[in-house]
Order: C-alpha cells, then structure tokens, then sequence
C-alpha cells in the first residue's frame, strides 16, 4: 500500500529532519510503498502574508538531503510549468494541486518527466472528469490510444481529496474512488479531506475526523493514503487543523491495515 505523508509544507530544516525521522518505522514496514511528502512553495495560500515555503531551489537542496539521510523517495507539489523539470530532478513524485488538475500545460510537463504524476480531484469536479488529466499524461507519455490499464505503468495516480458542499465544507463522496479507480490508481488523501476552507484569512479543518474517513476510504478499497503530519500540528506553519499529529499517524495505519485484512484486500 501506497502511503504519502509528511508535513504540509517544508518548515526549518531541524523540524523537517525531526518529521522525517519520526516517519522511519514507517518507512521500513514492508507492507508500506513509502514516500516522503511536503512542498517546497504553497502557492495557493488563503492570505498574502501566510508562510509558502523555501522556494524551488532551497526546497530542492532539503529534499536532496532527505533523499541522501534517510533514502526516501519524495512526492512534492508543482504550481508552474517550469518547475515540473528541475523538481523532477531530485523528486520521485510530482503531485498536481486540486485547484490545477485541468492546467494541460502543467500536466504535460510534469509526464515530461521521469517522476510518477498524482494528480488531485479538484474540488469542483465529478469523478468522471478526472479521466481527462489522465489521457494527457498517458497520451504525452507515448500513448497514442488510451487504455486506462496502463495508467500506474504510466505512472500516474489520482487523488481524492473531497468535493466543496456549501460555502465552508468538504464533502468525502465515497464513490468516487470507485469510480476514479477506472481510470489510475486512488490515493486518498485523508487530512485535506477534513478541511474547513477560508475560515477568515487561513484554512481551518477536524482532525478528529481524519481517523473515520481513512477508515471508510480502507474499507471501500483504494491503493494508498496521503496524511499531512507533524510532530505538533499546533504549531505547523501550514494546514495545522487538518493534520495528525505523528505518533497517532501510527495507529489510523494500522487500523486501515486491520479492515484491508478482515475484507481481503492484502492478498
């Protein structure tokens, strides 16, 4: 199983390096496909004066020393063209933002790349429409004629992260990693699935409800899980509310390990 985890954005270096050692069990569980996560540039903060992160160049130099301490392999996001070739460098995964996923000309450059492409369901979109992102990766990546068997051949997966319901709500439809299952394999992504957005000049969100729709997610059947985490969420510089806290990271997975076991998915 796929697992997709680490803080939201890259902070100071001694915070990502305690982040990142905290995540080595994980790491070397043999039931785990493991990979670090953070950004090196949040641009789509609520606020002008909220905290994005190092930036390319430092953000890439941190993942480099990742990579080299503790030999993860890294999953970042993108938000411009440009960045898809030098973050495809150092990184394994370019993840494309929610808010992006319909941006060919973003989803072109990273299938430019060596780097698996997990592309986000945006919060706007039907299930359905997700097969679109995936043609341009499998049709830029050598694939004259689309066969949706070949997406994690070619390298790409879709992500689940909640459709907008309301004004200020997230609303988890569990058939839709049924029906994205169709096209790539689904990651769910557990912590942005319980935010709250634009609560006043910063996002907000229920962690405690993080633990319940990885569960529900499990027993549905997907191929991985994202969790954004930290060592205090209290004090992280970015989606704070919606994250789990390390250690308790620990215990959501294995329960989702304990419903795949008792519904047959490990086998």
């Amino acid at each position: 199983m796929k697992i997709l985890t680490g803080p939201c954005v890259l902070e100071d270096r001694d915070t990502v390096f305690r982040i990142a050692e905290k995540l080595k069990p994980l790491s070397e569980d043999k039931r785990v496909e493991f990979y670090f996560k953070a950004s090196f540039d949040k641009a789509n903060r609520t606020s002008l004066d909220s905290y994005r992160g190092p930036g390319l160049d430092n953000g890439l130099k941190l993942f480099q020393e990742i990579k080299e301490q503790f030999g993860y392999k890294i999953v970042t996001d993108i938000h411009e063209s440009y960045q898809a070739a030098p973050a495809g460098e150092v990184v394994d995964v370019l993840q494309i933002p929610a808010f992006l996923c319909r941006q060919t000309d973003l989803l072109v450059a990273a299938a430019k790349t060596n780097c698996k492409v997990n592309i986000k369901k945006g919060q706007f979109l039907a299930a359905g429409s997700m097969k679109h992102p995936v043609d341009k990766i499998i049709k830029t990546r050598g694939g004259s004629e689309v066969n949706y068997e070949t997406a994690d051949e070619k390298g790409v997966w879709l992500c689940e992260r909640g459709n907008t319901f309301g004004y200020g709500a997230l609303v988890v439809d569990m058939k839709n990693l049924i029906s994205m299952r169709e096209y790539a394999p689904v990651i769910f992504d557990a912590t942005h699935s319980a935010q709250v957005p634009s609560t006043g000049g910063t996002t907000g969100g229920n962690s405690a409800v993080v633990p319940s729709l990885a569960k529900a997610a499990a027993a549905v059947g997907v191929d991985g899980f994202f969790f954004e985490t930290h060592i205090d969420p209290s004090v992280a510089l970015s989606d704070g509310p919606n994250m789990v806290q390390v250690d308790e990271l620990y215990k959501v997975i294995e329960d989702i390990f304990a419903i795949q076991e008792v519904l047959g998915y490990n086998k």
